[in-house]
């Protein structure tokens, strides 16, 4: 989607070359001096309208990879829970150990050996 600044900026620019054309053409300073000020506010506005063109694009762009992201950590997370809940089922009292041992160490981290 093209955004509206850019259209009416290069239209103002187009009517700006017109108008400091035929400026030119008849003689007319004044004629041709706001031609010029209107295509340079129309190539101002044409350049406005493609920055937000631009930075919208890129929103959209980090919105999907967000997207892309989140979706393939809840795969990883899925497959994490499913590998335990496998290796807890396969040799229960090993997980127990080593749940016990992990339970110890984060209490040593925490609050250290008096």
């Amino acid at each position: 989607m093209i955004d509206t600044d850019r259209i009416t900026g290069a239209a103002r620019e187009l009517g700006g070359k017109v108008q400091s054309s035929v400026g030119d053409f008849v003689g007319s300073d004044r004629d041709s001096v706001e031609g010029r000020m209107r295509e340079a506010q129309g190539r101002g506005e044409a350049l406005y309208g493609q920055a937000k063109d631009a930075v919208r694009h890129a929103t959209g762009e980090v919105a999907d990879l967000a997207e892309d992201i989140y979706a393939q950590a809840g795969d990883t997370v899925r497959q994490g829970r499913n590998a335990v809940s496998r290796q807890v089922e396969e040799a229960p009292l090993a997980s127990l150990l080593i749940a016990g041992l992990v339970g110890y160490g984060l209490a040593v981290l925490l609050h250290g050996r008096r």
